[in-house]
This record gives C-alpha cells, structure tokens and sequence, in this order.
C-alpha cells in the first residue's frame, strides 16, 4: 500500500481538474459528488498507509522522478511516508471530505460551486503535497499552493471588495513568511548540500561539532518566520480574522485542520534542527505564549461568530508553539489533532448557525437557537466543552499536556499559558450562551426560517463530535497510563527536545487546578450572558474590541508610509525623472529636427555654397593635422 501512496494526492488532482477544466458545463451536483468521491478514496488510500505504517512497515522513500539534477545536487519528486506523514494524511483527507460532503448542501445554490470544489480540491493536492514530501522543495512546492489555495478561496466571491482586499491581505502577509522559509532553505543547501530528510538529518546526527550553533539557530529561525505567515502568529497573524471573508466550509478546512498547522507539521518534521537550537525554542515558546495571551484576549470582545472562531484558532496554535518552544513536539501534534476535529467542528457548527440565520453573522441578533437547532446546538456544546479542555474530551489531554510541559520549563509560562485557557473557556460558552440559549433578538422574519440544516451538513457535525469527545484517548497523561500511544507511534518520527516529568500528586494538582478554574470560567461566562447587555465598549473592553488596534497600527507604521513612498516614486522618479528622462530624449532629438530642417530650403545654389565650405573645411583640417 505505501508504494502506492503517489495515488493519495492524485486523486483529489484529478478532482480539481476535471472540475477545473469543466467548469462551465459541470452540473453542480455533479461537481460536488465529483470532488467528495476524490476526497473519499484518498481517504481510504490514507487508513491502509496509515495501518501499515502503524502495524510496523519502515520509513519509506516513494520516488517518482528526478526533479533537479545540476552537478553533485540531486533533488527527487519523492514522497517520505513515516508515522508523522501518515497520521497528517489520515487528518487531512478525513476532515478534507466532511467538509466536501457539508459544502455540497451549504455551497448548493452558488453560481460559482463547481469552480470552488475544483478550488478545495487544488487545496488538498497542495497540503498533501506539503506533508508527504521526501525534501524541503516538495513540501514549499505544496507550501506555495496552499498560499494560491486560500487566495483563491478567501476571495471566491469577488465581487465583494472587501472580501478580495481580505484575500490580498493573505496573500501578501504569508508571502513574508514565505521570504523567511525560503531563505532557510538556502541556508540548508548552502551548509548540507542537500534539501532531503534523510540526508540532512543523518549529517545533522553525525557531525554536531562541525556547524556553530549560531548555523542552526539561524536556519530554525527562518523557517519559524515561515511557520509565522502561515500559522498565523505574532506578528503576522492579522490576516487569519480577515480570513473569515470566504465561505464558512473553507474556514473550517484552511484555517483550522489543514494550512495553519502547515508551520507545526514543518517544526516538527525538523525537530533533529531545532534540538540544536535552545535560543530559537525560546524565541518559539515566547512567541506561541504572546500570540495566544493576545489572541484569546481579542476573542473575548468579538461579536461575529466565526471571528471568534478565528482568534481561537490564532490563540490555540499559539498553544502548540508553546509546547514546540517547550521541546514537546508530539505534544504540538497532538494539539493539532484534537483541535483539528473540535476547531472543524466549531467552524461548521456556525456555519450551520449562518445557513438557519440567512446570512447573519452578530451573534448579538441571535439567542435560543437551540430549540430549533437540536443536533447544532449538541455538536456544538461539545466542541466548545473539548476546546475548554474538560475532561474526557479531546481537548482536556493535548492542552493538559501542553500546559504540563509549560510547567515543567518554566511555572512562568504554565501561569501565562493557563491564563489563556481560561480565557478560551470564557469566550467560547460565551458564544455558546448568546447562540443558542435565551430568547431570540434576531427579526421576526429570521425567527421564523430558523430551522435545522440538511442532513449532509449535519452528518459531519455528529461525526466531528465524536472524535472531538474520543480523539484525546491516545495520548493518556502519565497518571493514567504508563503508555502514550501517539508518543509512541511518533518516536521514530520526532526527537522531542526534552522528556517533561512531573510527579504525578503534581500533574494531579495541575489538572485539578486547571479543571476547576475553567468550570469557574463557563459559570462566569452564563452569568454574564443570562441578561446580555450589549451597550457601546468603554475602556479596555473596547480597545478589544478595535482587537487592539494592531492592524490600525500596521497601517500607520507600515501600510500608509509605503503608500506614500510609492506615491512618492510614481511621482517623482517615475513620472519625471524615467518618463521625463525617455519622453525628454523624444522632445530633444524633434526640437533638433525643427531645427535641422531650416537648412533644407531647396535652393541648389545655396547646396552648392555649402558643400564648398565643408570641402574647404576638410581641406584646411587635413592640412592642420599634417602639419602637426
């Protein structure tokens, strides 16, 4: 099954380009089954690699052709399938057809539907891409499409200015990433020779003494810039909120489960690196700590549902990067896992909401959904009780194990890092609270289309809320079991920094505490949302809601003067310094002309006169240079 692990991205290809090229011709329905069936066998490809690499098959090199040959540098199309790879597979293709299959209901009566399945699946080619490659190449070749990808799909309807101004937004901020990623793989080839897993890590392990540390510390630092961009942390996270501008299926596919945790998956594919590196760990842990801090914070303040949606997933990949930071890299991909299903969840979950509520996004003109919306209104419970982390749901053990490893490293960071959880707690049943429980404050007419969505759109609900309440079960804290499962399967694959050990009365005290205090949490948020009071923000509440004023700074530190700057260049230099430059030769060599043409007066006598001096000229010039 592995060496026919090429099939898994093939197909969802195919998909894009039958869908792609037939786009004005396709029946919608067509498209949709089309692009779900893509999904659904690479999927089931997925679980047979997945199983046999779990049943103990190697790590294994799939190659497909030379891609680059010039001299001693070799770089192979080749797929690298290990535990890390396999299980990202199963993530992406599982989640990737939920998400197809609720897109054929809630993308039904689009103009534009079959091109936008030709889109996700391009998506999911492009992530598959980016985790099964064998070299860094491969994965920026899948990097770079899912970049294009989510252009495309933050901006699909594009008559909206606003939406593809939101896609440009993206666009330009994950190509600074970009820069950063790309400039260590440079790095890289400059110092290895070499961009391919194998050969890297293997000179990697044995030859510590030959490279400074300052060589690892700069490459783990560029291609944490890329993992920035991508997995949107500070400070170029700002375009993950405007995200929010595409259809509700793409924020749930890009922005949750799949292209945002692209940075984790490629940190911890370079974990042999980053063990090399204590100071860029630090920087990491650092960085993850302020994002999620400044991230949950916003949240809390936010009236559109899915914006809320997106500053948790900011703050919660904020939580893997401090584990990343921690030298917990299992720990991060566990994260990644459980929050891809409650995060997918969540973000259908209220795009369920959105479809009942005609288009409405305020969660202030909503209220008591839920007795319209019976299965939204459950799957959604559970997702928000997993990301609040209370136990047994999926999200109690990775942030568990996240906040055990910020203790293990530094209290500090474990107080910081709970008091982020804390806040997620807060914003996520506040959101629950003023959507599905009270009395409705919406207007008459959407009170009475309120109904349940489809069944393709709830299937994935109920599926997502499963995992969401069973996925953590394969990483059982130390307390519990003496055997994590999804440590165990990724050791081959990842080398973790350091081995955190707690006593266990410790790791209970840490779980009763966080426990206890997100419980607190939930009873505030209902206290607060039974009378909702939703008078102007004054004060500090505001300055949350403006989201800090981060991209109003952005705009006066670095948007408005580089506008400037380039007004100043198209003024100046442009206009009339190059165009006057070129446009002045033009005028000179005419005003010569007019000038030139006054000695053409067609009189042969005065041609005769002239060509008597220019001999007499020559004459006289001849003879002075001969004298001399």
């Amino acid at each position: 099954m592995i060496q026919l692990a090429y099939l898994i991205p093939l197909f969802p290809l195919l998909g894009f380009l039958v869908n792609g090229l037939g786009w004005k011709s396709m029946p919608k329905q067509a498209a949709g089954f089309l692009a779900s069936l893509m999904m659904l066998v690479s999927f089931a490809l997925s679980l047979g690699v997945f199983f046999e690499v779990k049943g103990g098959a190697p790590d294994t090199i799939v190659p497909l052709f030379n891609f680059i040959q010039a001299g001693k540098l070799l770089i192979p199309f080749a797929f690298k399938i290990d535990a890390l790879s396999s299980l990202f597979l199963l993530i992406i293709t599982g989640v990737g057809f939920l998400i197809h299959v609720y897109s054929t209901s809630y993308m039904h009566d689009d103009e534009g539907v079959v091109k936008y399945f030709a889109y996700l699946n391009l998506f999911v080619f492009s992530m598959l891409l980016l985790v099964m490659g064998a070299n860094y190449l491969i994965m920026f070749i899948g990097w770079e499409g899912v970049g294009l990808c989510s252009y495309l799909l933050i901006g699909f309807w594009f008559k909206n200015r606003d939406y593809t101004n939101a896609a440009k937004k993206a666009f330009v901020m994950n190509r600074i990433g970009d820069l950063g990623f790309l400039v260590g793989m440079m790095l890289v080839l400059y110092h290895f020779g070499t961009l391919s897993y194998n050969e890297l890590f293997a000179q990697v392990s044995d030859n510590q003494a030959v490279m400074s540390g300052s060589t690892y510390t700069w490459i783990a630092i560029c291609f944490f810039i890329g993992a920035m961009g991508k997995s949107a942390q500070l400070p170029l996270y700002t375009w993950l909120p405007d995200a929010m501008a595409g259809p509700t299926p793409v924020s749930a596919l890009i922005h949750a489960a799949t292209m945002v945790t692209a940075g984790i998956y490629m940190i911890a594919r370079s974990s042999v690196i980053y063990n090399h590196s204590e100071a860029a760990l630090h920087f990491i842990a650092i960085i993850g700590l302020l994002t999620a801090l400044l991230a949950a914070s916003i949240a809390i303040r936010q009236y559109d549902i899915k914006k809320v949606l997106a500053y948790s997933t900011v703050s919660q990949l904020g939580f893997m990067f401090l584990a990343i930071g921690c030298g917990a890299y299992t720990t991060a991909v566990f994260h990644v896992m459980t929050h891809a299903f409650f995060k997918a969840l969540l973000f259908l979950g209220s795009g369920s909401v959105i479809h009942a509520m005609g288009g409405e996004q305020d969660i202030r003109s909503m209220g008591g959904l839920g007795k319209k919306m019976r299965i939204t209104q459950a799957t959604f419970f559970i997702g928000c009780v997993a990301i609040a982390g209370i136990p047994p749901f999926a999200g109690f053990f990775s942030k568990d194990e996240i906040l055990a490893a910020a203790y293990a490293h530094s209290p500090v960071l474990y107080y910081a890092a709970l008091a982020a959880a804390l806040m997620t707690a807060f914003y996520m049943f506040r959101l629950y609270f003023l959507t599905f429980t009270g009395k409705f404050r919406g207007t008459h007419e959407q009170e009475h289309h309120l109904h349940e969505s489809p069944i393709a759109m709830t299937f994935p609900l109920m599926v997502l809320a499963l995992l969401a309440a069973i996925s953590g079960f394969v990483g059982l804290p130390e307390v519990f079991s003496e055997h994590h499962a999804l440590n165990e399967f990724l050791s081959v694959a990842v080398t973790n920094g350091v081995h955190h050990h707690l006593e266990h009365s410790t790791e209970y005290m840490l779980m009763g505490l966080s426990v206890t205090l997100v419980v607190a949490m939930i009873l505030f948020a209902y206290a607060k949302t039974k009378k909702p009071d939703f008078q102007p923000n004054t004060g500090l509440a505001k300055v949350l809601e403006n989201k800090w004023y981060v991209d109003e700074l952005y705009n006066a530190v670095i948007v408005n003067p580089l506008l400037q700057f380039s007004s100043f260049l198209d003024r100046i230099i442009e206009r009339k310094g190059i165009d006057g430059g070129v446009n002045g030769v033009g005028k000179l060599v005419r005003w010569g002309a007019d000038r030139m043409r006054l000695l053409q007066n067609g009189q042969v006598g005065a041609y005769l006169f002239t060509m008597v001096i220019g001999i007499v000229l020559i004459f006289v010039i001849g003879l002075f240079c001969v004298t001399i």
